[in-house]
């Protein structure tokens, strides 16, 4: 009978298990990779919802490009994505900026609600 020593060595079952946290922590950085700054993001793999606040400099990094909130008025906002200002109306399809959707989901007295997603996605 051979005695073996594991002394030195991971077993498997910690090896797999810090894989699946090192991804599942790359993920969440992935996720978490945008900014904002008068705004609320809630972003998934190929879509974000950004939720400006009016009445501020709002704008949020997303998807690799800056979105901010120009003006609103009445139920139209001026929204600047990767540099070229869109207006956009509640219910209006989307617009095509640079390989991303652009919706305007909601304007309210305090807040204006835009959807930015890649093409496809």
């Amino acid at each position: 009978m051979t005695n073996r020593s594991l002394a030195g060595k991971t077993p498997p079952t910690t090896t797999r298990l810090t894989g699946l946290l090192a991804g599942l922590a790359l993920g969440a950085a992935l996720l978490a990779g945008c900014s904002s700054e008068g705004a609320s993001t809630d972003c998934g793999l190929d879509a974000c919802t950004v939720t400006f606040d009016r009445g501020v400099d709002a704008r949020a990094n997303i998807l690799g490009v800056e979105a901010r909130l120009v003006e609103t008025q009445d139920d139209v906002a001026t929204i600047e994505v990767g540099g070229e200002q869109l207006s956009l109306t509640v219910g209006q399809q989307a617009a095509d900026v640079g390989g991303l959707a652009v919706t305007l989901d909601s304007v309210t007295d305090s807040e204006v609600k835009v959807r930015i997603a890649r093409n496809g996605g």
